[in-house]
This record gives C-alpha cells, sequence and structure tokens, in this order.
C-alpha cells in the first residue's frame, strides 16, 4: 500500500498507523518538520538510539515515559546520570530497559553538550550539512524511500568519530527525516507540500 486513507479523508503515508492517534498525530504535526531547536534534536536522537531493532511505534508510545526518565530530554542534566541512574532506569517500565542504550544516552548527552560549545548549537551542527536546506524526496511509495543515504552515511561516520553511540546510518537517516533536514513524505500524502 502507497498511502492509507484516514476516516477524515486524508492521505498519510503508509508507515502511520491509522488506528493509533498517537501516531497519527505524530506524522501529521511533527514528522518532517525542520527543527532547530536543540533539546527537541537531543530528543530525537534519545527516541532514535533507543528505536534500533525495534519498531517507532513502541517507542512512540512510550515516549511520554522516556520524557520523565530523561529529564524532559535536557541533555545538561542527562549528562550528570550516574550509575545509579542507571540502575534506576533498568527498572523503568516505562521506558525502553535496554542498559547499553541507556548508557549510550548518558554518553551522547555529554558529547552533545560538547558540540554545543564546539557549533554554536548542535542544529548548527546538524544543518551544516545541507548548507541549512531541506533535502526534499520525492517517493510514491513507501518501498523506494532508502535507509540511507550518503548524507546519513558521512553525519553518523562523524558522530562515531566523536565517539556517540547507536547513532548509524539507519538511525541517522531516520533522525534527519524526523527531524526534516530530509522530508520524505510520499507525493501523496497530504503532509508532502
Amino acid at each position: 500500500m502507497l498511502l492509507n486513507t484516514h476516516p477524515d479523508g486524508k492521505k498519510r503515508c503508509a508507515w502511520a498507523n491509522l488506528k493509533n492517534p498517537t501516531y497519527v498525530r505524530y506524522h501529521d504535526e511533527e514528522w518532517g518538520v525542520p527543527v532547530k531547536d536543540d533539546r527537541i534534536l537531543f530528543e530525537f536522537l534519545v527516541l532514535e538510539s533507543f528505536q534500533a531493532g525495534l519498531s517507532w511505534e513502541i517507542v512512540l508510545n512510550k515516549r511520554k515515559g522516556f520524557e520523565k526518565a530523561f529529564q524532559k530530554f535536557d541533555p545538561k542534566k542527562v549528562a550528570l546520570f550516574t550509575e545509579k541512574d542507571v540502575q534506576r532506569l533498568k527498572l523503568d517500565a516505562s521506558i525502553i530497559r535496554n542498559e547499553a542504550k541507556i548508557r549510550a544516552t548518558i554518553n551522547n548527552a555529554k558529547l552533545f553538550l560538547g558540540m554545543q560549545k564546539e557549533f554554536g548549537s548542535f542544529s548548527a551542527y546538524q544543518w551544516s550539512f545541507t548548507k541549512g536546506k531541506i533535502v526534499k524526496g520525492n517517493w510514491t511509495e513507501k518501498d523506494a524511500i532508502p535507509a540511507t543515504t550518503p548524507l546519513s552515511d558521512t553525519i553518523a561516520a562523524d558522530l562515531k568519530k566523536r565517539g556517540f553511540k547507536f547513532l548509524g546510518s539507519t538511525v541517522v537517516y531516520a533522525h534527519l527525516q524526523a527531524t526534516g533536514v530530509i522530508q520524505d513524505h510520499l507525493t501523496g500524502c497530504w503532509r508532502y507540500k
């Protein structure tokens, strides 16, 4: 299926589960909208890294739990997490309890802060790869959208070199789509324009 048609009559990208109102809202209001706010960029880095190997819907359904567990996605607060916090989060059923991903989030928060100092903001770093321009896909079907591109390969390699974890090219591509650097709504989707 290329698109799903909601009872409201709007055609949406096939990946958006129309039975889940949270997913529909995410598709309609957030996915692909250009983000320049560092706190929101950090939130998506956290959520996308936890999504690795899982469905986005699982992460989206636990988003409020992640927000509480990771101090409203404040990288300054997350960077100060200790071993006690790791052990607490491993028991928190409101999030995905993956110790490696929890530790990666704390590590990534520290590196994120360093990049804010180096570039003025993480947003400046992220958008520098496209010179501030949105990369617009022209896809008519879901299966045509790539999982990675040379852009996501380049950014993932740079983040890895800097020490980031759980942010390979596939995760970075999903992050770029979510934060609007790449606009991959299908051409028939009402959000494409």
